[in-house]
């Protein structure tokens, strides 16, 4: 018996293989991928001119076998995520392929803060993780589409086009942009804030916006919009309070006829003809609605993991997503983000706005090209 399996495999190609738990034959020969679904793998990536043990390092979420071959637990792939981990980052994959649910939680479960959700929302998904330095592409387990029937389920056809699609990655580098931060301009500085506004009207280019509120909803008397950032190149974006002394000209942005973008616009609408008391002119596109139409799956319209799956960035919001929801129900109660120290709710705002254009300008291309 192997308990507290070593990774195998040469690695040649730089391919990390995350897989769930040992199974009986595994347990047995001491390696990962010896049984009918490991046989199963390896065919399938010969079909893409992969050898599993010599291109590929194998590594299990769990790395002991489970009693009677059960779904591993939360509690075993936390206690097997430092393993994982230290493969990682000892063999620097280029890419990591995670085959099924336990791969995906051992991965991903410690960095997500939100609802991690099941294999089936993330696969398909090519991620350029920035902190790994890797592309990561999840995918259903073998297991799973052994059971669905090999040669004539849908899902064997999902699960070949994904390791393909995460195959041609080999040879595509990571896309590198820098340190976002550096693109957002926080200012509190009135005499700057109007003359940039006055020049974005006269030379009216594509813009994202995003507020920064009190609350979800701005019926009930107090609300305000705190902040707004307005973001007008894949590598400017400027972020400032609104103030009495901004609020007018602000006011001339939204009715003018630059063409406007943001994800959920119904939210930045609805605030703007309530508090601002002005209806939005020229709305273009909503990344949102946009992300539902390339992809119809639940849970993946949201924009931070819209973020994730396509730039590879996680927990920009960290610092302030606690000071951002209620204890109430309410869908008209006050947050805290009056907590939140100004220069972090700038700097937040701004890389909403930041990430909201670089989104739309890809979903665009995709729309265009018919992705």
């Amino acid at each position: 018996m192997s308990p507290r399996m070593e990774p195998h495999g040469k690695g040649k190609k730089g391919i990390l293989v995350i897989g769930e738990a040992p199974g009986e034959w595994e347990d047995r020969r001491g390696k990962q991928w010896q049984g009918k679904v490991g046989r199963v793998l390896r065919r399938t990536l010969r079909e893409f001119d992969i050898e599993l043990f010599e291109d590929c390092v194998c590594v299990n979420a769990v790395n002991c076998r489970p009693p009677n071959n059960k779904t591993p637990s939360a509690f075993q792939i936390q206690c097997c995520r430092p393993k994982v981990w230290k493969v990682i980052e000892e063999f620097r994959p280029k890419l990591i392929l995670l085959l099924g649910n336990a791969a995906l939680e051992s991965f991903l479960a410690e960095r997500w803060k939100k609802k991690l959700g099941g294999i089936t929302r993330w696969r398909g998904w090519r991620i350029p993780d920035r902190e790994v330095e890797a592309w990561v592409c999840p995918t259903y387990h073998p297991s799973y589409v052994e059971r669905k029937g090999r040669g004539e389920s849908v899902e064997e056809l999902i699960w070949k086009q994904d390791l393909e699609s995460a195959l041609s990655l080999l040879s595509e580098p990571l896309p590198y942009r820098g340190n976002d931060e550096k693109c957002i301009e926080c200012t509190t500085d009135v005499e700057r804030i109007r003359r940039f506004l006055k020049e974005l009207r006269e030379c009216k280019i594509f813009v994202a916006f995003d507020y920064e509120t009190t609350g979800l909803k701005p019926h009930s008397k107090g609300h305000r919009v705190v902040c707004v950032s307005i973001c007008t190149a894949d590598n400017f974006c400027i972020s400032f309070p609104i103030t009495s002394s901004v609020r007018g000209i602000f006011k001339g942005f939204l009715r003018s006829e630059i063409p406007k973008e943001a994800q959920n616009i119904k939210f930045e609408d609805t605030w703007s003809r309530f508090y601002f008391r002005e209806e939005v002119r020229n709305w273009v596109w909503d990344t949102m609605l946009a992300s539902h139409v390339l992809d119809n799956r639940p849970g993946v319209t949201g924009l931070k993991f819209q973020v994730y799956v396509r730039f590879g960035v996680l927990g920009y919001d960290d610092k302030v997503a606690p000071y951002l929801s209620s204890n109430s129900k309410d869908a008209n109660a006050f947050n805290r983000i009056d907590k939140v120290p100004l220069n972090d709710l700038l700097l937040y705002c701004g890389l909403d706005s930041l990430y909201e254009r670089r989104l739309a300008g890809l979903q665009m291309e995709e729309i265009r090209n018919g992705s």
